[in-house]
């Protein structure tokens, strides 16, 4: 006991500085309780304002989203009492089909509103548009690969998109199409036996044969 007396009592301690009080002291003292972050409202969801796809804690955006938030896509979601519509920056007819057409059929296998809606009815209205056919043909080498991944998702209503779009670009482009067929045929018949997509794609091969002609 007293050689331990002897040791205690030879050592010198220097008063502690602020600057290596504050890092001993307690992080009780220091850091406060975090602050409870209020839960998301259900109806948050729906709000396409509430959508940070740059968040913290979100996954990374995926590539039309981020197009999307660079604005890239040059239209944009108008919300309608009834239904909701798009506003083009510039007329259709004068956006470069390369690369928006493909960025929009892209964006055909998002999950998240806006992009949903902007995607569908973007590729939509661009098909619709003058001279849209001469415009496509080139692109086909990179669209069929797009709504391939489409109609091979998991999720229904992206499935059910990627359909949608196969029939208008089939209507567009007509016989063109004929050739990358084989490549989209697999993910259908896929599809073809789940009762509730059977009768829809029954319509949209009867539209594919009509647009193709007798060769498809």
């Amino acid at each position: 006991g007293r050689n331990v007396l002897r040791m205690s009592s030879g050592i010198q301690i220097k008063p502690k500085t602020a600057v290596q009080k504050s890092k001993t002291s307690s992080p009780l003292l220091c850091s406060p309780e975090p602050a409870i972050k209020p839960q998301p409202k259900p109806s948050d969801k729906l709000n396409p304002k509430t959508i940070d796809p740059f968040g913290v804690y979100s996954r990374p955006p995926s590539a039309f989203a981020a197009v999307y938030a660079k604005g890239g896509i040059p239209c944009r979601l108008v919300h309608g009492s009834v239904k909701h519509r798009l506003q083009w920056e510039c007329l259709p007819e004068t956006v470069p089909f390369d690369p928006l057409l493909v960025t929009l059929a892209e964006g055909l296998r998002e999950t998240e509103h806006p992009y949903t809606f902007v995607s569908k009815e973007g590729f939509k209205e661009l098909l619709m548009v003058e001279g849209a056919t001469e415009k496509t043909i080139p692109l086909l080498p990179r669209l069929v690969p797009v709504l391939k991944a489409a109609l091979a998702h998991s999720d229904d209503e992206v499935f059910g998109r990627g359909l949608d779009a196969l029939v208008q670009l089939s209507a567009v482009v007509g016989p063109s199409l004929n050739a990358h067929l084989k490549h989209l045929l697999t993910n259908l018949s896929r599809r073809l036996m789940d009762k509730k997509f059977r009768e829809k794609i029954t319509v949209a091969l009867q539209n594919l044969e009509q647009y193709g002609g007798k060769v498809s």
